[in-house]
């Protein structure tokens, strides 16, 4: 009878479900808003266009058929082999020099780290077409120093792996450098007690220590040159490449069908690097305890001074390379007149967009940077901060990492196929500034959700557990302790949002209309039209604007945490 009794009680117990508060209810209904806003953005248009690649022309379905016609020809068969083989070989040059580098700049005493660390940084503030324009004038068929490819052109791979190496280079440092930064002193006196070589000690060591770090590296700079288009198209020559054959089938050809099956083809592998390393990062451990001893790097003549003229050799690169450009902008008509002249700033009379075009984009990125912080922090905090509804917020969590693995190229498509349909409700956005918008909030979308959630789990439960024993609405805590604690990881959202808004390419050049051409597809289109220089003069002002936007941020954070950080020092 007492273990009847028992297992009644138990049996009670386990179906008593804790009362939803209003505050549950208001938190749930607006995580779903934006989960459904995510769900029509990214993955119904991601369906819309796989349906398309099994249709023929007139609707019918043809089932792999254009998937076979598309391997049976050799060309297009070929882009795949190039993307692959050129990303490979991007990847392995990249993770070798952000290592060394991003060693360089923490493990050593090296003099002027943080000039380094600002001149690695520069890419980030160009759109991936300015890299082509540059070693166009560096190595072209009229460039500075075109003999010293021992009679090789720089249009094709040559170019392309040049160019994709620049631009993502500051992607992969940044993951290099915290693998790197984070170590225990005492694995390096354990060593150093055991007289073990410095080379041991590196491979037994430092490599394991940052191994994740370098395979997470890795399929991020897998990933963005497999997907890049902007690179291949400006300098890529006859050496086709799967994103600029996405632009040649609908562009070119209007062959909106096949458009879609090398978008699948693109996705693919993206989706697996993807997939991939989600599961490595899952292995991870953590390398710092609670009795950890920070390292602190001593100095060695012979090491700084080799780590210093690797870093000067790079900075260089990376500057001639910016300075080429600006210098072309400024070039009366290369290379016959290098009188300085600013008419290749008189946008109104190129062929690309104009004036117009650049403030648009300004107006584009200032709308994306606002909404898309707002709904990516937002969403961040009721997933991570919500009671119960675990399902739920597993699921929305899965949602918000989905666009992440898919590339710009195939969400424009994506969005051609879905906006573009008159029975869709949503066809009146097609055109507008609000689908650019809305596709650059989205393809930047997890990286942002990832910085908030970081953010987010730094916070103490505590606060949302006071907040509701004192009967406080859930708002109130987020506007005046949660949002003004994470206020330095807003701006980071903001200003990331903001400067992929102003650089990126790809994920708006299926999408604008003559009322709403951007910068970015600007120095595409003047770049396409023979009008080199004037692209070069807008990729700068793409990057002018980009600078001035970080200096605005350092502004403003320094300002805002003098007043909701000063708990911190306390």
């Amino acid at each position: 009878m007492a273990d009847a009794s028992l297992t009644a009680q138990t049996s009670d117990r386990a179906i008593v479900r804790p009362k939803l508060s209003r505050d549950d209810w208001i938190m749930r209904t607006v995580m779903v808003a934006i989960g459904v806003f995510l769900l029509i953005a990214v993955l119904l248009p991601l369906y819309t266009m796989m349906s398309k690649s099994v249709e023929n022309k007139d609707g019918g379905f043809v089932g792999f058929a254009n998937f076979a016609e598309y391997f049976s020809t050799p060309a297009l068969f070929n882009s795949a082999f190039n993307s692959l083989s050129i990303s490979i070989l991007a990847t392995l040059i990249i993770l070798v020099v952000t290592f060394i580098y991003g060693y360089a700049l923490t493990r050593t005493c090296m003099p002027f780290k943080w000039f380094f660390k600002l001149v690695a940084m520069v890419p980030l503030l160009t759109p991936s077409l300015l890299g082509g324009i540059s070693l166009i004038y560096w190595f072209g068929n009229q460039g500075v120093l075109k003999d010293l490819l021992f009679g090789e052109k720089i249009y094709g791979p040559i170019g392309i792996t040049m160019g994709s190496s620049y631009w993502v280079f500051p992607h992969a440092l940044m993951i290099v450098i915290t693998a790197l930064s984070i170590t225990d002193a005492r694995l390096y006196e354990a060593a150093e007690a055991l007289r073990t070589s410095k080379l041991k000690t590196f491979l037994t060591v430092t490599i394991p220590g940052c191994k994740y770090g370098l395979i997470s590296a890795g399929f991020v700079v897998f990933t963005l040159v497999f997907t890049d288009f902007g690179v291949p198209k400006v300098i890529g020559g006859n050496y086709n490449m799967l994103a600029t054959d996405i632009y040649k089938q609908v562009i070119g050809q209007q062959n909106f069908q096949m458009g879609a099956v090398v978008s699948v083809v693109l996705l693919v592998p993206a989706i697996i690097a993807f997939s991939v390393d989600r599961i490595v990062q899952r292995k991870q451990v953590a390398l710092l305890s609670a009795r950890a001893v920070p390292y602190t790097p001593k100095p060695s003549r012979g090491r700084d001074m080799s780590m210093l003229a690797f870093c000067s050799v790079i900075a260089l690169i990376i500057i001639a390379m910016i300075g080429m450009a600006q210098y072309a902008a400024l070039v009366t008509f290369w290379p016959y007149n290098l009188e300085f002249s600013l008419n290749n700033y008189d946008f109104d009379v190129m062929d690309g967009g104009g004036w117009e075009a650049f403030w648009n984009s300004i107006e584009m990125a200032l709308y994306t940077a606002f909404f898309g912080t707002i709904i990516v922090f937002t969403g961040a905090y009721l997933m991570e901060k919500g009671r119960g509804f675990t399902v739920g917020r597993s699921a929305f969590h899965m949602v918000a990492m989905a666009p992440l693995a898919v590339p710009g190229m195939v969400l424009g498509l994506a969005y051609i196929f879905f906006f573009n349909n008159p029975a869709n409700p949503f066809n009146f956005i097609y055109g507008t500034m609000g689908i650019l918008v809305v596709a650059t909030v989205v393809h930047f979308y997890t990286v942002s959700h990832l910085t908030a959630v970081t953010a987010l789990k730094q916070m103490d439960p505590e606060f949302e557990s006071v907040s509701a024993s004192l009967k406080a609405p859930f708002y109130k805590t987020f506007a005046k302790v949660t949002v003004p604690v994470c206020m330095p990881a807003v701006f980071d959202i903001s200003i990331y949002l903001f400067l992929n808004a102003m650089t990126t390419v790809s994920a708006v050049v299926f999408l604008y209309s003559s009322d709403t051409t951007l910068a970015s597809v600007a120095v595409l289109n003047m770049d396409d039209a023979g009008d080199v220089a004037p692209a070069a003069a807008m990729a700068m002002m793409i990057a002018y604007t980009c600078a001035a936007m970080r200096i605005v941020q350092v502004v403003l954070t320094r300002g805002i945490a003098i007043k909701t950080q000063a708990w911190r020092n306390q």
